[in-house]
């Protein structure tokens, strides 16, 4: 049963040390003295989300599936866990879940890549040549585009590449571009003149740009003499992305097979530490994208992920028709932390994206392979969370689990007034609307990898305001509270939501916990929040507790919460 503890008096909020008695327990408003383990425990490295067994790793690269083998290309120091020495790390799998790393497929051998083998994609050309563009930096730290090929199509894990005699392909000539920002080719893709094009993110005249190119053999280019698409709101972009998608259906499409009619384009980038997306119209006449909407300020477009999650890259699995995406997720803590523990960089776990039915917001939601790691599942139905209850599950490692939730709303008379402008800055928002400062509706949520005391933890909550025209869900992973280390960055993520709740009382939360890890699913995957914690009680004793709670003035109801301990993939 919920205990009745007032949660917002277990949050950490006072300036001074003080002691006070509520229900009987004894609550701590201020971290005490603790003594702080060393953070080069092995208890930080993830049990399931991707990472090799040592070193910096930074962007996801040309991921594909090629006979029945998924390939993750990764951006790797194989000299130690800062970054530098950059070439491609590459691992294999058959689950997107559990991977064996191979050898390196590129390195810095040649002119054009001697300074750094940079992002790049893989395109399956001819139905079964698979081909890999990327970024290469020279002596003169110009960034030049690069082909390598397999060297052994019949070797099932492709550990050989053969780089192209012609390299550097392409090259940043041309009015208005900066040599120096001109990197991260997309996968291809074939238009109707039968011409190969990918898109290379860069600088034109000090404005971001998808740079257009056309080739008939995929191994001679000519630029395009307009961009697929630029926009004077912002700088350079980084790993672009562009693929189409039909809205309401879960299935991917191939951007190089027959696009069905009704379906949207997306063209996203990488700026301001987080990704960004556009969704809109290819004209193939013209050969540009066209966005549904033009926002002149960019802290207003839509994001992939609202919380540590950057270079994102997604492909199309035609073993399952559907499309994936994941990105790299870095270390939260100090460079010579990660020296000294030897590994820095994780992705997040791979997932599934879509359209939502209305065309204008993209959906996520964790790869079914990930379920396969389940363990021992705990279940309660018809939990009733009134104003301060803290439900704690448990039966499950909490530590390593899966969990999820779904709140049902009482009441929607009580939410508080929107305010537009929360819009352009989230974090503050949800720094200044915390898990212990009372709503009308919410905040409600998860309390995650918290100590017995609550002087560490991580709460992931929802809170709902009514605009004019629909309701607003706020999505918070609240970091402050995460860790008693000094030096860790601990911000208060969040990104908000549309939602029918005239229609729909149900407000879903998964979230994947995963040692360091907090990885979360908001509304059926409208927000996602990947987060990166480092508690103490992790390492003193692993006994990290876990709680439903709910600090809004009106009750919500919890028809299910299923939780599942996780067991550890495999990356050897």
């Amino acid at each position: 049963m919920a205990q009745g503890w007032p949660f917002f008096l277990l949050v950490l909020f006072s300036s001074y040390v003080s002691n006070h008695l509520v229900n009987g327990e004894r609550v701590f408003l201020f971290p005490q003295s603790h003594k702080v383990s060393s953070i080069v425990s092995k208890r930080y490295r993830t049990a399931y989300h991707f990472q090799p067994p040592k070193n910096w790793i930074n962007d996801p690269n040309g991921p594909m599936y090629y006979n029945g083998i998924y390939h993750e290309f990764y951006q790797y120091n194989p000299n130690g866990s800062l970054w530098g020495n950059i070439i491609w790390g590459h691992s294999v799998s058959t689950d997107l879940i559990n991977w064996i790393p191979v050898e390196p497929a590129i390195e810095r051998d040649i002119p054009s890549d001697i300074n750094g083998c940079w992002t790049g994609s893989a395109t399956i050309i001819s139905g079964d040549q698979p081909i890999i563009i990327y970024t290469g930096a020279d002596k003169e730290n110009r960034q030049l585009q690069n082909i390598v090929l397999p060297k052994n199509k019949s070797d099932p894990y492709l550990r050989e590449w053969t780089k192209a005699g012609n390299n550097p392909v392409i090259q940043p000539v041309g009015p208005g571009l900066n040599a120096s920002q001109f990197r991260d080719p997309t996968t291809g893709w074939i238009g109707p003149d039968g011409l190969w094009r990918i898109a290379v993110g860069a600088e034109l005249n000090g404005y971001g740009a998808a740079l257009l190119y056309k080739s008939q053999d995929f191994l001679n280019w000519t630029r395009v003499d307009h961009p697929l698409y630029s926009s004077n709101a912002s700088s350079m972009w980084e790993c672009p992305d562009f693929f189409a998608v039909l809205p309401g259906n879960s299935g991917g499409l191939d951007l190089s097979a027959e696009i069905p009619n009704g379906a949207k384009h997306v063209l996203k980038m990488s700026l301001d530490s987080c990704d960004k997306y556009m969704i809109g119209v290819y004209d193939l006449k013209r050969d540009t994208f066209m966005p549904d909407s033009v926002l002149d300020d960019r802290r207003l477009w839509s994001r992939i992920d609202h919380g540590n999650f950057y270079a994102s890259k997604s492909f199309f699995d035609s073993k399952k028709g559907r499309r994936i995406i994941w990105g790299w997720t870095n270390e939260t803590d100090s460079s010579s932390d990660d020296v000294a523990k030897g590994w820095a960089g994780i992705h997040a776990i791979p997932r599934t994206i879509w359209l939502d039915s209305y065309g204008k917001q993209l959906l996520q939601w964790p790869v079914e392979e990930i379920e396969s790691l389940r363990r021992n599942e705990i279940s309660h139905q018809g939990l009733e969370l009134k104003k301060g209850d803290l439900f704690e599950i448990k039966g499950t490692d909490t530590s390593q689990a899966d969990v999820e939730v779904d709140f049902e709303l009482t009441s929607i008379d009580n939410a508080d007034p929107f305010d537009p402008s929360w819009l352009l800055d989230v974090e503050k928002h949800c720094r200044e609307a915390g898990a212990s400062v009372q709503g009308g509706i919410g905040p409600f949520g998860l309390v995650v990898l918290a100590s017995d005391n609550m002087e560490e933890h991580t709460a992931v909550h929802f809170r709902v305001y009514k605009s004019q025209q629909s309701y607003m869900i706020l999505m918070c992973s609240d970091l402050r509270w995460s860790s008693l280390r000094s030096g860790m960055y601990t911000p208060a993520y969040g990104g908000f939501f549309e939602f029918d709740l005239q229609k729909e009382r149900k407000i879903s939360l998964r979230t994947l916990i995963d040692r360091s890890a907090v990885e979360s699913f908001g509304g059926g995957g409208r927000v996602c929040i990947m987060a990166r914690v480092y508690p103490v009680v992790l390492v003193d004793d692993g006994g990290a507790h876990m709680y439903a709670f709910n600090n809004g003035s009106t009750t919500v109801r919890v028809p299910q919460l299923r939780a599942w301990s996780m067991s550890r993939a495999e990356h050897k």
